[in-house]
C-alpha cells in the first residue's frame, strides 16, 4: 500500500509467490526446445518473471515492461534463470499500449495489474491479445475480499471504504477494482479464449507482521481519503489492529484471482 516503490514490490513478493495458482503457468511450459516469447506488462522489479520463469522451463525471451525505469534497472541487477532471455522497456501502458506490438508473442503475462485499469483499457488489451492470438496469464487480481482473524467491529467499515478507493483512478482511467478479474474473464471469453481461473489469496499469519502492518497504515490512510468523517473510527481501528499484529495474533486474508488461458 505504500506505492509501487521496490521496497513495497519486496515486501509483498513473498506472499504473492505463496498465493499464486501454479497450476495456471503449466499449459504454458515447453519442452521442445523453441523459446517462448513473453510480455511482462507492469513487470516492476521483476517478481512475475522470478515466479513464472522456473515453471514455464525451457528456453524463454522476455520483455519487461513498466513505466519506471528505476523498477527495470532493479529487475535487470539480478542474473536471469539459464535459458531466460530478457529485454526491458520503458512503456507508460496507461497511454502507450499501442506502443507494444505482440504479433511475435506467445503469452502476456501481468501480476497486481488488472485491479488499476479502467475497463476501456482493459478492453483495449483484450483486444491486441486476441488479434495476435496471444495466451494470457494474469495473476494477484484484487477482488475485494478482506478477512480478518480475530475480527474487530469496524473491520466491515474498513474494507468498504478500501474497496471504494480502489474505484479511484489509477492512471488509467477509473480503475475497475474488486470487479476487474470477472471482468477480464468477460472480456476475454467475448473475444474467444477459454479461461481457467483459481483463487490466489494471501494468507498472512504472524510471520507476515511487517506485511500486515503496511496493509493496515496504507488501507486506513485509503479509507479516510475515501471519507474523511471516518477518519477518527479508522485512525482507532489502525491502532487495534496494529496491536494485534505487534502481539501474534493477527492472521489476515487478501482475496485475489488468477486467470489464465489460450484463444480458441
Amino acid at each position: 500500500m505504500g506505492g509501487f516503490t521496490a521496497d513495497w514490490l519486496a515486501l509483498r513478493e513473498p506472499a504473492d509467490a505463496a498465493a499464486r495458482a501454479a497450476r495456471l503457468a503449466a499449459p504454458f511450459a515447453r519442452d521442445d526446445g523453441s523459446p517462448l516469447r513473453i510480455v511482462d506488462l507492469g513487470a516492476g522489479s521483476g517478481a512475475n518473471l522470478r515466479y513464472l520463469a522456473p515453471r514455464l522451463r525451457g528456453a524463454q525471451k522476455w520483455l519487461a515492461v513498466d513505466k519506471d525505469a528505476g523498477l527495470l534497472v532493479a529487475l535487470t541487477s539480478r542474473p536471469a534463470p539459464p535459458g531466460v532471455a530478457v529485454r526491458t522497456r520503458v512503456v507508460d501502458l496507461a497511454r502507450s499500449l499501442e506502443m507494444l506490438s505482440f504479433d511475435d508473442c506467445d503469452l502476456v503475462t501481468a501480476a497486481a495489474l488488472l485491479d488499476l485499469v479502467s475497463a476501456s483499457w482493459l478492453q483495449r488489451l483484450a483486444n491486441r491479445c486476441a488479434t495476435a492470438r496471444a495466451g494470457v496469464l494474469f495473476a494477484l487480481t484484487y477482488d475485494g475480499r478482506i478477512e480478518w482473524t480475530p475480527e474487530d467491529p469496524e473491520d466491515g467499515l474498513a474494507r468498504e471504504l478500501v474497496n471504494r478507493h480502489q474505484l479511484r483512478d489509477k492512471g488509467f482511467g477509473p480503475a475497475l477494482g474488486p470487479a476487474a478479474g470477472r471482468e477480464a474473464v468477460a472480456l476475454f471469453e467475448a473475444r474467444g479464449y477459454e479461461l481457467t481461473t483459481a483463487r490466489s489469496d494471501w494468507e498472512l499469519g504472524p510471520e507476515s507482521a511487517a506485511l500486515q502492518s503496511a496493509l493496515v497504515r496504507g488501507w486506513a490512510a485509503a479509507g479516510s481519503e475515501v471519507d474523511p468523517g471516518a477518519a477518527n473510527r479508522l485512525a482507532e481501528w489502525r491502532k487495534r489492529r496494529l496491536a494485534r499484529i505487534v502481539a501474534g495474533e493477527s492472521r489476515l486474508r487478501v482475496g485475489h484471482v488468477d486467470a489464465a488461458g489460450q484463444p480458441g
